[in-house]
């Protein structure tokens, strides 16, 4: 599938195609091998998560992934003392990894830009998962709106030196509006049209996400379960493709 280009901000062109990560989240390394072989030239980056964290052959799959041109985003959510933050960012860097998430904090990060050297890493940090609202973050302590959380988040981010933070459609476009293009946005929770939303609290559609700011959607089960999922795929990459064209318009 051949995307069309457009524009961001910053006039640089933009491929749908390159934006749309897919995640890797299935039991095992064959049965994320079968994915990435369906999918073929569809899609070209995916997300490796905490469910194949342990699984048999994980390092060969990542290193298999890139070897064949694919970039992978290694979703685990790193959080631990500032040394061994550094070591295992310096290691994750060492295999070509282009994505990695860490939590908030901001000694983390910081340790984690550390980590990553003069490597092509981006570090990308949590805001508030898709899966919570605000009955979710009371009962972890914190008792304010959720989008002022993830602003607040943002802000510490962007003065950690975080290269891109993780956050719902919902908040994209006031993390813009604080932080400019100088952070990433990268959205999960996407739900296509006549999609359910499963556990996610705060879901978008994909142009809905492009639209409010996101510079990278990540989708799991409306391709991974689709019983197209290459149509599936194409289908979120078009309407991506129509978005960041009207962003770029406008």
């Amino acid at each position: 599938m051949k995307a069309s280009r457009a524009k961001t901000s910053d006039m640089s062109p933009v491929f749908a195609q390159e934006r749309l990560i897919v995640a890797l989240d299935v039991p095992s390394i064959e049965e994320a091998r079968q994915m990435v072989r369906k999918l073929g030239d569809t899609v070209s980056f995916y997300k490796i998560g905490l469910q194949l964290q342990l699984a048999e052959g994980v390092l060969n799959f990542i290193e298999e992934l890139i070897g064949s041109e694919k970039k992978v985003f290694l979703d685990y959510k790193y959080l631990d003392i500032a040394e061994t933050i550094e070591n295992a960012v310096a290691r994750v860097a060492s295999i070509g990894v282009s994505f990695l998430t860490v939590h908030g904090n901001g000694k983390t990060i910081e340790a984690a830009v550390k980590g990553r050297g003069d490597s092509e890493l981006k570090i990308l940090a949590v805001t508030v998962l898709t899966s919570l609202d605000a009955y979710d973050i009371k009962d972890m302590g914190y008792d304010c709106p959720v989008k002022e959380l993830v602003l607040y988040r943002a802000q510490k981010c962007l003065e950690a030196g975080c290269d891109g933070v993780i956050a719902s459609g919902q908040e994209t476009e006031d993390i813009r509006e604080v932080a400019g293009d100088s952070l990433l946005i990268i959205t999960p929770g996407i739900r296509p049209k006549g999609v359910g939303q499963d556990d996610h609290k705060r879901p978008s559609s994909p142009a809905q996400a492009v639209l409010s700011g996101a510079d990278y959607l990540v989708v799991g089960r409306p391709v991974r379960d689709a019983d197209d999922p290459v149509s599936a795929a194409r289908g979120i990459i078009q309407e991506m493709q129509d978005a960041f064209d009207q962003r770029a318009s406008a």
